[in-house]
């Protein structure tokens, strides 16, 4: 790889690759540097910033030759805010680079390659996210009330006005959530706002370190009205918050899965996945590869508010859902009596302990499927006891393909991976969702 030295920390490099964050490699000083912006097959003039014992980290200060996967991004902030990396690189390229990073996950921490590759489950990049925890910050020297995510590789708040990511309900009312806050008498005391956007309705939930005073509720309950927003305040914790505007009407959001004729009601706070549609591909393609059949019983966990469980319901004799908070069951029983269904059993379990948990009634049961959508950490305790519950089929949703590839490497003694494939839930992010499925040896 060529290399040219313009000053003592300034260089001329062709770019190699990309690392799974996005970044570029190049070789600068026979040590391996990640870029920022940089695609594979450029040739561009960069600046180290920062240096390791391992690696370095430049940045880009001129591409002089594109790659033709380079795209302009399509938000004005890119490159200063932090809450996308990818906006540079064509889709197309952005699906390869998630589908190469989980096919070298698998290799590398499970030793262990698919049999069958899925197809990308992807649509549209923009305006897909539904939830997002806002910083809220008054910069002193702007006289400037900052909403928004961090800038890229520092804790300040990058000064946006509009976010194309954010669903238009949120993403394009940045600036005027800055000037309202700015307005209170409490504007310092406001820390985050967490948005969550419904079919029904979009939420806001105020974090405030300090009491509002009437005159600032007022404020927010005007603001609230003119957009059709539902207000909630969240005091510092451990208050719990509350719902200021419309007080008539539930604190509950909803979204709907039309192919399975069910509506699923959540608080703002719970958790749910943050892009709709592909939320619907991904239930859709997870009950075609369980195959499921009316005299299957099921077990799902890491249920949650049910999201898998209550479709799964619609086809097999029964399936229970395991979930470690329990106020997040107390919803999937909930949603299970407002859709009318009676096949769905919920208990409240921590699954990242390990298998002290042998008497709980569910585990003395065996299934025919399962289902598993765990958080980053995988299920690292409960691979060991799967195997005993005797299913002929797991599929896998997973957040974190390192630790997927470490799971299906403790399960390979029991199962075969068949197929696994990425979801684009987070478009111009690093970030790579994943489905995979293991059948019994």
């Amino acid at each position: 790889m060529k290399q040219s030295q313009i000053t003592s920390d300034t260089y001329i490099v062709e770019v190699s690759s990309l690392s799974h964050d996005g970044r570029g490699i190049a070789v600068i000083q026979g040590k391996t540097t990640f870029i920022q912006g940089a695609l594979p097959g450029e040739k561009i003039r960069c600046k180290l910033i920062s240096q390791h014992t391992r690696y370095n980290e430049a940045e880009i200060l001129e591409v002089k030759e594109l790659a033709i996967e380079r795209v302009t991004p399509g938000c004005s902030h890119f490159g200063i805010c932090g809450g996308c990396s990818l906006q540079h690189l064509s889709n197309a390229a952005q699906l390869k680079l998630k589908q190469d990073a989980l096919i070298e996950q698998l290799q590398h921490f499970g030793n262990i390659k698919p049999q069958n590759l899925l197809p990308p489950l992807t649509m549209h990049p923009w305006g897909y996210r539904r939830k997002a925890r806002l910083g809220v910050r008054y910069v002193i020297k702007k006289n400037k009330v900052l909403v928004g995510f961090r800038e890229k590789r520092h804790h300040y708040l990058a000064d946006i006005h509009s976010c194309p990511v954010l669903h238009e309900n949120i993403g394009l009312h940045i600036n005027e959530l800055s000037n309202i806050i700015r307005s209170l008498d409490n504007y310092k005391d406001i820390p985050q706002i967490e948005v969550a956007v419904g079919e029904n309705a979009t939420a806001l939930v105020f974090r405030h370190l300090q009491p509002l005073t009437a005159a600032d509720q007022e404020k927010l309950i005007a603001f609230a009205n003119k957009h059709q927003f539902h207000l909630y305040l969240h005091p510092n914790p451990p208050n719990v918050p509350h719902k200021l505007w419309p007080v008539e009407q539930p604190e509950r959001l909803c979204y709907y899965l039309p192919n399975y004729h069910i509506t699923m009601h959540f608080h703002p706070l719970d958790f749910t996945q943050i892009n709709f549609e592909i939320n619907n591909l991904m239930i859709q393609q997870a009950i075609t590869l369980l195959d499921l059949r009316s005299e299957d019983e099921v077990l799902d966990l890491f249920c949650g508010i049910g999201n898998f469980t209550l479709p799964i319901a619609r086809h097999a004799k029964r399936v229970t859902g395991i979930e470690g908070s329990e106020r997040m069951v107390e919803r999937a029983k909930e949603n299970a009596v407002y859709n009318n269904i009676i096949n769905a059993d919920f208990y409240t379990t921590n699954l990242q302990l390990s298998t002290t948990e042998q008497q709980k009634p569910w585990l003395q049961k065996t299934y025919t499927k399962i289902l598993l959508d765990p958080p980053r950490t995988g299920i690292k305790d409960l691979a060991p006891i799967l195997p005993q519950l005797n299913a002929e089929k797991i599929v896998y949703i997973s957040c974190n393909p390192a630790t997927l590839a470490r799971d299906a490497g403790a399960l390979a003694k029991d199962y075969q991976l068949t197929h696994a494939g990425i979801m684009n839930m987070f478009p111009h992010t690093e970030h790579i969702e994943t489905m995979a499925v293991f059948e019994r040896n």
